[in-house]
């Protein structure tokens, strides 16, 4: 069974720096896409940024030129870093990978249980 496990939330103060990280484990072929979502409350869960397998990135409009994603393709881990974060950004951030196990045909979506950031003075 292939897991995710996200780390790095916490509180901070606006303007403040936070890098999240994700690590998944199991029977894992291949990963493609590597995503971070976020749900703040009483909102849908919205898609913050991607990675793809080849390294392209892309962003929401509301976290560009602030928010970085990268990965370590050997650790089958991928890291969100949010810089001059805003109260806005309060949320519950989750990372989506699609991958390919060993064993099976095609590829599924898989979620972490998320990590929660609060942006507050």
């Amino acid at each position: 069974q292939v897991q995710l496990v996200e780390s790095g939330g916490g509180l901070v103060q606006p303007g403040g720096s936070l890098r999240l990280s994700c690590a998944a484990s199991g029977s894992i072929f291949r990963i493609y896409n590597m995503d971070w979502y976020r749900q703040a409350p009483g909102k849908e869960r919205e898609l913050v940024a991607r990675v793809g397998s080849g390294g392209s990135t892309n962003y929401a409009d509301s976290v560009k030129g602030r928010f970085t994603i990268s990965k370590d393709n050997a650790k089958n881990t991928v890291y969100l870093q949010m810089n001059s974060l805003k109260p806005e950004d309060t949320a519950v951030y989750y990372c989506k990978m699609m991958i390919a196990e060993f064993g099976t045909y095609g590829n599924m979506d898989f979620w972490g249980k998320g990590t929660l950031v609060i942006v507050s003075s």
